[in-house]
């Protein structure tokens, strides 16, 4: 899956912040639209390795989700 297509699929869920640090290390900061009380930090060393993590955390949060519901 392309990095476009994962952050699609994340800024549906989640408000995201991306930052760059001066040693080169990415931040992303995801943030639950729907439960503001929720929110995850994924750190890097491209932009690549951090959007791979933040999507894998989102599909195992909505897989868990709907484990809940059954």
């Amino acid at each position: 899956m392309r990095n476009t297509t994962k952050l699609k699929h994340l800024l549906i869920k989640y408000t995201a912040t991306f930052n760059l640090e001066d040693e080169g290390l990415f931040h992303l900061m995801i943030q639950d639209k729907f439960n503001r009380n929720k929110n995850a930090i994924f750190e890097g060393k491209s932009y690549a390795i951090v959007l791979d993590r933040a999507y894998r955390y989102m599909m195992k949060e909505i897989k868990t989700g709907e484990a809940e519901i059954l």
